[in-house]
């Protein structure tokens, strides 16, 4: 979860080797590195790497143009469930505050030209985040997807007896 623009540039500065961060070189002897086999990875890598950062408090909506203009970051995705509770309503992430807030936050996103995400499991809530200017939309979660087609399998032979 970010809060600031300082925390934004911890995460962005993670990611980068020296001088533009504090990423260790030993990870250029694991996989991403073909196990050391890309001859310019150390200097290359930062060039591959893609940054989104997640807000979900209102303390980060409130920075939220500060975050998204932190140099590194290219998406921000707003988590519907937390940021809810956070501006009290816990549980209730339809709630009209809350995605009014999240509209707002992807349409000063999208003003901005920042890829900007959410979550969605609803079908007409989604496209209402897709119209404020979402560019991407997490419509189903892995275990969700997986248990209810699990599910649905189990009730295939249910149906047999």
């Amino acid at each position: 979860m970010i809060e600031s623009a300082e925390a934004a540039q911890a995460v962005v500065a993670a990611t980068r080797y020296p001088p533009a961060g504090i990423r260790g070189v030993g990870s250029a002897f694991a996989r991403a590195s073909r196990w050391n086999r890309i001859s310019d990875y150390l200097t290359t890598a930062d060039g591959a790497i893609s940054i989104t950062v997640q807000i979900e408090s209102a303390a980060g909506l409130a920075e939220l143009e500060n975050i998204a203009g932190v140099e590194g970051v290219d998406a921000v995705f707003i988590g519907p469930a937390d940021l809810a509770a956070s501006l009290g309503h816990l549980g209730n992430p339809q709630a009209r505050p809350v995605v009014e807030a999240i509209e707002g936050a992807l349409r000063s996103l999208h003003g901005a030209g920042v890829a900007a995400g959410v979550n969605a499991f609803d079908p007409a809530t989604a496209r209402r985040y897709i119209a404020a200017g979402a560019s991407f939309v997490l419509v189903g979660a892995d275990v969700t997807l997986l248990a209810r087609g699990a599910e649905a399998l189990a009730q295939t032979y249910r149906n047999d007896t």
